[in-house]
């Protein structure tokens, strides 16, 4: 008898969702698009991955119709979202999933976006049908070249509403990775920067969303994403604001503290970069942090481990270490203090800067910008950013950050929220018939 009733009732919203858009498809789309002060609301993603010993946080995302999830490492420091692709691919590394495959959904030369990669004179289109090529290169050196596509991302935002809309990204089919012994096992590169190729800028200029990021990377692993300004504490976060005419996410100037006394490392030109694991200062800040360093541990029951090769400096105790926080109180606390704003600093305790391997010991998760090419920019990576909510706000200009709990969704319930990603159509009709589905959908 419940099933009859079940049946019946889901028989009527189904007729109720195709009248619903067969007879009134602009007023449909109108309102969704008119919730909030303008925009739908916002997005937020579960994340998975940690510093050590994977090196990545990722999401799951679902692209295409019908919808298959991919693997994708977020990335501040770059614009471009790209797939591995089999177009065929030449030169792929192992992934989760199965390559994503084009179906005839190449952009062309002239689509704003691929104009927008490329800056305008910059691409040589010989003819409007041509397709768009594309290449990033990353500052490890590694690199992906293939061709752009668009095609569906299934999105429940947070006031329920569900679209697909059609977003450009790259169908990369060759890959150049330089660490072959540390390969994120991802499927590609979320980008989360600041040109106006990334997917959420393209949400933007849909009316979709606010043009606002923000991250909680948790440190016993895993963590949230969300876009849009749904989620923003009301108090709490220190802003400072962006330098204009930058391609990332810079900062300004910043002086280095230890031990919250001021040190002669000054004026670092300092990024935000999620995509980075691990923090990078210019070979000058770099040597002097590490001088300091070891100096404060004169006296303590350190040595070096020169045997443990999984970072440049790593010190062994009596005994092997459990956790970082076993091996925290042998250090000093960090702060970088940013001079464009006024008292807004960024304080890093010891358990925000180490790594404690599998041997048991605890390296430095501070690293020399200038051997992998970064020559004076100072990248702040995964490492600083750990059970810290780090939001980019792109319609103010500005980066702000607080202390948080990481391990836990804002004001959603982790479960539900997986739930509902995996079973669109069924949220909508959901929506759609609250009362007549609310007790076949607890």
């Amino acid at each position: 008898m419940h099933r009859e009733l079940y049946l019946k009732a889901l028989v009527l919203c189904l007729l109720t969702w195709i009248a619903a858009a067969a007879f009134q498809p602009h007023t449909f789309t109108k309102t969704i698009l008119k919730s909030g002060r303008g925009f739908r609301s916002s997005l937020i993603f579960s994340l998975s991955g940690n510093v050590y010993p994977k090196g990545y946080y990722h999401v799951t995302m679902n692209v295409g119709q019908p919808p298959k999830q991919y693997f994708l490492d977020i990335d501040t420091g770059s614009d471009l979202t790209w797939l591995q692709c089999d177009a065929p691919c030449t030169k792929c590394t192992p992934a989760p999933h199965s390559l994503y495959k084009p179906k005839r959904n190449l952009i062309t030369c002239i689509d704003p976006v691929c104009i927008s990669l490329h800056g305008p004179g910059n691409h040589n289109c010989q003819s409007p049908d041509e397709q768009c090529d594309y290449e990033v290169d990353y500052a490890d050196h590694g690199s992906s070249l293939g061709v752009m596509v668009k095609d569906s991302f299934p999105l429940r935002f947070t006031n329920g509403t569900i679209v697909a809309p059609k977003l450009a990204f790259g169908c990369g089919y060759n890959q150049e990775v330089q660490d072959t012994t540390h390969l994120p096992y991802t499927d590609g590169v979320l980008g989360l920067g600041l040109g106006k190729s990334s997917i959420l800028a393209q949400l933007r200029n849909m009316g979709s969303i606010q043009n606002v990021i923000g991250h909680c990377l948790s440190r016993q692993g895993g963590g949230f994403l969300f876009f849009g300004d749904d989620f923003l504490p009301n108090s709490g976060i220190v802003w400072t604001p962006l330098l204009s005419q930058s391609k990332y996410y810079a900062l300004g100037p910043a002086n280095l503290q230890i031990g919250g006394q001021a040190t002669n490392i000054k004026g670092l030109p300092i990024v935000f970069d999620s995509g980075s694991t691990y923090t990078y200062f210019s070979s000058p800040a770099y040597n002097a942090l590490v001088s300091l360093i070891k100096a404060s541990l004169n006296g303590k029951q350190l040595k070096d481990a020169v045997e443990d090769k999984s970072l440049p400096i790593c010190w062994k105790g009596a005994k092997p270490f459990k956790s970082v926080l076993d091996a925290a109180n042998h250090f000093k606390p960090l702060g970088l203090s940013f001079t464009n704003a006024k008292n807004v600093q960024l304080h890093l305790a010891p358990e925000s800067y180490l790594v404690v391997t599998e041997q048991g010991n605890v390296c430095l998760g501070i690293l020399n910008g200038g051997e992998v090419g970064l020559e004076n920019l100072n990248v702040i990576g995964d490492i600083f950013l750990q059970d810290k909510l780090v939001i980019y706000d792109n319609e103010r200009q500005q980066v702000g950050w607080a202390p948080a709990n990481c391990n836990k969704l804002p004001n959603v319930d982790r479960g539900d929220l997986d739930q509902r990603y995996a079973t669109p159509v069924f949220g909508a009709l959901r929506d759609i018939c609250p009362e007549r589905l609310r007790f076949w959908t607890r």
